[in-house]
């Protein structure tokens, strides 16, 4: 679904990503692992339009979408949880819901994927009308997983879904990423928690300071002892 082959892409003289290369098969959950500043968020914000790349390709679905704006890349299903959540403080949940739809004509389906977000997320249910910038960090963060949910995507890029949150919450967070996968959306997930993520993807990748270092099953990767030391606390 996703393959991306050679990406070098650069903040003015800074090469921060070195020339990276990875796939993602349809249905999957891929995790990208590495620590802070390794050019995790990069990588997700080149693939999603955000960032041009210098050079390599990015393709998507069959199609080089290494040139495409951000918006377009949206329509075509591919949509991006950002690091932060960034949900509109001074809207409405209901409001931050709707503005996920915004590309998107077929109103039934829309009510349809909005009853699901609440089944998903109850908590939004119960604070639909409420400011969506007086909600908690993880409520917060659900928003940002629901309005992306609303677009339909068939990739979801899921940057950091568990930062800054309790480890309870982050166990529910990380449930509904699986159960996301489940009901037919492929997840390209790029996390500082690698015990967490390791637990629930399909294959990983490891990057340090912009270059892919390992990859695997999420397995063999669990199981390496590079990856145990730098990441898994062991």
């Amino acid at each position: 679904m996703l393959k991306v082959t050679d990406l070098n892409c650069y903040y003015g003289a800074i090469h921060a990503i070195k020339g990276i290369s990875l796939e993602v098969s349809e249905g999957e959950i891929v995790a990208l692992i590495g620590s802070n500043g390794a050019g995790k968020s990069t990588t997700l914000r080149t693939i999603s339009g955000l960032m041009k790349p210098k050079t390599g390709v990015i393709n998507y679905d069959g199609e080089d979408i290494s040139g495409i704006p951000a918006h377009k890349i949206v329509g075509k299903g591919l949509v991006q949880v950002p690091e932060g959540r960034h949900v509109f403080a001074n809207l409405t949940v209901l409001e931050n819901l709707e503005l996920g739809a915004y590309l998107r004509k077929d109103k039934e389906g829309v009510a349809r994927d909005l009853r699901d977000v609440f089944d998903k997320f109850p908590r939004l249910a119960e604070r639909k009308n409420q400011i969506s910038g007086t909600l908690s960090g993880g409520e917060q963060q659900m928003l940002a997983m629901g309005r992306a949910l609303m677009s339909k995507p068939k990739l979801l890029l899921l940057d950091e879904p568990s930062m800054g949150l309790a480890p309870l919450l982050v166990r529910e967070i990380f449930d509904i990423i699986k159960e996301i996968n489940q009901d037919g959306t492929t997840v390209l997930l790029v996390e500082q928690n690698a015990n967490m993520a390791l637990s629930i993807a399909d294959k990983a990748y490891v990057l340090e300071t912009g270059r892919i270092t390992l990859s695997g099953t999420a397995k063999e990767l669990a199981a390496s002892d590079e990856v145990r030391k730098a990441y898994l606390g062991g």
